[in-house]
């Protein structure tokens, strides 16, 4: 039976709807571990920590993509919710029309200052090899920003329109071609870091292009592309209700970046590559808890536009229930794991490797508090609210990482590096939890 984002949703059937989104968001993360996995163990550390330099810059591209899909979709639910079908496919169309002139405007741009960047992450400890690594890895992959901003968006638009599934299908055929090409270009044909950012772009090139061709045939979903000009004020609209996003990818790949200046000056590259391993599987944990945000924000925006505040407070009640639990179940598990995953990164190096294991065991208890923080901003998102959205997100992945970064480590030596992140998710969900009592009353979700 197709579950629409109008029903009314118990435990089981709010599982069930997100479920495709969070496999998205898990399968399109893995585009990066996969890529860092092979390098590492068939290319070299060097090669790896070249990747794991200039992958936050390439994000930050391709994280425009984020802010256009939850912006967008929260509008189009909104309009959807109020019985305006005609004027939601019109907006869903210009939004992708501006994302495909955004990317290639923004490709053009990437490839043109990857050096300077490369050189600016790097600092004075990088080596000439590292760098031209990165320069390399870089100039390729974000010659595929378009489609990778365009997979992005329909992650988000393919709930809206209640075809979760498809996303799922979709993602899974790239990200399954991604880690074939990964084996195929890297162990085999020996292609080093170019085979690594070829076989991510092709899987960000299906899973951008299949959607689009299914929109622009007709189709049984709530969406379809239709004939429009593009307008200011609904894409800057779209934009706005999605800057939030937009700037949590942009802090986050900048706390990223110091994260490494900080870890080059104190460990040089294997600093940068302990961090890489852990961020790969942060990536993969937090888009646990970013899925969930994403495929359940299409009831909340629906459900607002229609006015229905019952069931809006309860996706928000159950909502923090999965959250807290699922924040305290990812740290153990992170715990548990710290050894396997090491080992299965940068085993062939000890002294990397006990580093490693010690970082990712300090790190994990962040994961504790990372999915109220990340939904809070997603919620208001949905609501139309991208200005508190946009706060809790610039606090939590900018203001509070750097300040810790920075302040932790002359209080508790190099751990304090890896501590940041559990003060920064305290924090944020400090934040979090009164913009909630604040508004109770404005949204009526408790």
């Amino acid at each position: 039976m197709t579950i629409q984002i109008s029903d009314h949703f118990n435990f089981k059937k709010l599982f069930r709807f997100v479920l495709p989104s969070v496999f998205m968001m898990v399968v399109t993360s893995i585009y990066g571990v996969i890529d860092g996995l092979f390098v590492s163990n068939f290319v070299g550390k060097t090669p790896f920590a070249a990747i794991n330099l200039i992958i936050p810059f390439t994000m930050i591209l391709g994280g425009m993509g984020f802010m256009i899909g939850t912006g967008g979709t929260a509008l189009v639910t909104k309009v959807l919710g109020e019985n305006d079908n005609e004027k939601a496919n019109r907006y869903f169309t210009m939004l992708i029309i501006f994302a495909v002139i955004l990317g290639v405007v923004l490709t053009a741009i990437g490839i043109l200052v990857m050096r300077p960047i490369a050189k600016l992450l790097g600092g004075a400890n990088a080596s000439d090899a590292m760098i031209d690594d990165s320069v390399l890895y870089g100039r390729i992959v974000v010659g595929f920003t378009t489609f990778f901003m365009l997979q992005n968006i329909f992650q988000s638009f393919l709930a809206a329109a209640e075809k979760p599934k498809l996303g799922l299908i979709v993602t899974l055929i790239a990200g399954v071609a991604n880690a074939i090409l990964d084996a195929l270009f890297i162990a085999v044909f020996k292609w080093g870091i170019v085979g690594a950012a070829v076989a991510t772009g092709i899987g960000q090139v299906l899973g951008g292009v299949i959607p689009l061709i299914y929109f622009a045939r007709k189709n049984s979903s709530l969406l379809r592309f239709t004939k429009t000009a593009l307008e200011i004020k609904p894409i800057l609209v779209a934009c706005g209700n999605g800057s939030s996003e937009l700037l949590t990818n942009i802090a986050t790949s900048v706390v990223s970046m110091l994260y490494n200046f900080q870890l080059m000056k104190y460990y040089g590259e294997n600093g940068v590559s302990a961090y890489g391993v852990i961020m790969y599987v942060q990536l993969i944990f937090l888009a646990l808890m970013i899925g969930y945000t994403i495929g359940s924000a299409p009831i909340v925006g629906y459900n607002y536009g229609a006015k229905n505040g019952g069931e809006l407070r309860n996706i928000f009640k159950k909502s923090v229930v999965i959250l807290a639990f699922g924040g305290i179940f990812l740290s153990g598990l992170a715990q548990a794991l710290a050894i396997p995953l090491a080992k299965l990164f940068v085993g062939y190096d000890k002294e990397l490797y006990d580093l490693t294991v010690h970082a990712f065991r300090l790190f994990s208890f962040a994961f504790i508090f990372s999915g109220v923080a990340i939904y809070s901003s997603g919620f208001f998102t949905a609501l139309n609210n991208g200005l508190i959205s946009a706060i809790i997100s610039v606090l939590r992945a900018l203001v509070f990482q750097v300040a810790f970064v920075f302040l932790l480590p002359f209080l508790f030596g190099v751990d304090g590096i890896w501590w940041a992140m559990f003060a920064t998710e305290v924090c944020a969900t400090i934040v979090s939890i009164i913009f909630f009592i604040a508004n109770r009353k404005k949204y009526n979700y408790f």
